[in-house]
């Protein structure tokens, strides 16, 4: 004989009551309360309130404390709408190229116009050089067209085939706390180009007020003093910081200031490069050529420190702004930021760290995971090799290891001295003591007066 089962008045089926007769919670039975949750959802039931549930049932002495809520910031969003209806649609021509070097769509099979979107009236105001086209890029540059787009490796998918084809010279170093950096010298022609580019357009663009690497008026000392005498001083590194500046990042540099997209690409080709897939690595280490084999800022080019610069201006931006937030000073010198503050600003790093970190990664930079230190009043507060307790001055073992030195010149001669071997020994200690002069005149007379006595004769 079957058993029929009559719902109840007040429940939505026959089964909600038997089941909720057993809702009598037992140590240990977190997966058969998880099947009676999930069952009863079946039914549209819930369980009876004061019944704890599997996720949240713990021992009656232990204390649930919420976790800790850590601040984070919104991703800034673009206006992407209004960016392309801003743009100048690209034009296809059919028949012969609008211009020399024109690029062929491969889908449209007509070539392309990429010249349509020139902003003369912003480079004139910038006074900056009017260039749309490679040939007009090649007469700039006093060069022949196919001089041209041999250096940018037009032909062969703007990439050395080989290390001996390529128009970098390259030389891996390795860094005091592990890895490698690669150092890409360009040759001579494609130097000259670079040097013209930064001395007519890259030094006309405006840097933000943090940035104090490579930059005409600004140097180690104007990056160390905002942090002098403060009772906090944190430093982070950003890492690769050349190679993560891509080409695409350049191209928008140039872009920005009124370049259309043809003049922007190739001037962007001139100032990057990426290593042959078959050039040698250091030690066995491959791993060390990855963030080389892309198009990159290549590290040793006289345009990759100012389109560095350039590239981190809304860093720099963002990261001033959580600074001033937070009652901080923040400096950047080339890949060092820096920040510095009062006891205040000590007490929150936990939560400021963190948001550094953040805005690094939003703008397609990473922090180094070893480099960061916090220097507080009682120890030696270095930035950038300037010691800024109480006020700027160069450390005490820089000097003293420089006096030692041209003291032992005085004494043994100074080829006994020149350990690495440098080519041209006078210039270089002339430019250490130059070093100390800028941060103590009274040190740096006294190395100058060692270094007047040294026989160079010796």
């Amino acid at each position: 004989m079957t058993r029929v089962l009559e719902p109840e008045s007040g429940r939505a089926d026959g089964f909600s009551h038997l089941l909720q007769a057993d809702l009598r919670f037992r140590p240990g039975q977190v997966v058969s309360m998880a099947f009676w949750d999930w069952l009863l959802g079946w039914f549209g039931r819930s369980r009876p309130s004061g019944t704890p549930s599997a996720s949240t049932r713990t021992k009656s002495s232990r204390r649930v404390t919420p976790p800790r809520k850590r601040a984070r910031l919104a991703p800034t969003r673009h206006r992407r709408d209004q960016q392309r209806a801003a743009r100048v649609p690209i034009t296809e021509v059919q028949g012969k190229p609008p211009y020399r070097l024109a690029r062929f769509g491969s889908q449209s099979k007509h070539y392309l116009d990429l010249t349509l979107d020139h902003d003369e009236p912003a480079l004139r105001e910038r006074q900056l050089p009017l260039l749309r086209t490679p040939e007009d890029i090649a007469a700039w540059l006093k060069l022949k067209l196919s001089r041209l787009a041999w250096l940018v490796h037009h032909f062969s998918g703007g990439r050395a085939e080989s290390p001996q084809k390529s128009h970098y010279a390259y030389r891996w170093l390795q860094k005091a706390k592990g890895g490698w950096r690669l150092i890409e010298a360009p040759k001579s022609t494609l130097k000259q180009a670079q040097r013209k580019i930064l001395a007519e357009i890259l030094e006309h663009l405006p840097l933000h007020p943090a940035a104090h690497g490579f930059h005409a008026g600004r140097s180690i000392v104007t990056n160390a003093r905002p942090h002098v005498g403060q009772f906090i001083v944190f430093k982070c590194d950003l890492q690769n910081f050349y190679p993560s500046v891509g080409f695409s990042r350049v191209v928008a540099i140039f872009r920005s200031v009124g370049y259309c997209r043809e003049a922007a690409i190739w001037l962007a080709r001139l100032t990057t490069t990426a290593l042959p897939g078959n050039a040698s690595f250091p030690a066995n280490d491959t791993s060390a050529m990855l963030p080389y084999l892309r198009r990159h800022l290549p590290q040793g080019a006289p345009t990759s420190p100012a389109l560095a610069n350039l590239s981190a201006y809304r860093l720099d931006l963002r990261l001033a702004g959580l600074a001033k937030s937070f009652g901080a000073n923040y400096t950047r010198y080339a890949d060092d930021l820096t920040f510095s503050g009062d006891e205040r600003f000590a007490h929150s790093l936990r939560t400021f760290i963190p948001l550094v970190r953040q805005i690094c990664r939003q703008e397609r930079f990473q922090l180094h995971p070893r480099k960061k230190k916090i220097l507080r009043n009682h120890q030696r507060q270095s930035v950038a090799g300037v010691v800024v307790n109480t006020r700027t001055n160069i450390s005490r073992q820089t000097y003293d290891d420089l006096k030692a030195t041209l003291t032992n010149c005085l004494r043994h001669g100074p080829t006994s001295q020149n350990r690495e071997q440098h080519p041209n020994f006078p210039a270089h200690l002339q430019g250490r003591i130059a070093h100390v002069l800028q941060l103590n005149r009274v040190r740096g007379e006294r190395l100058r007066a060692l270094y007047a006595k040294i026989d160079w004769k010796k």
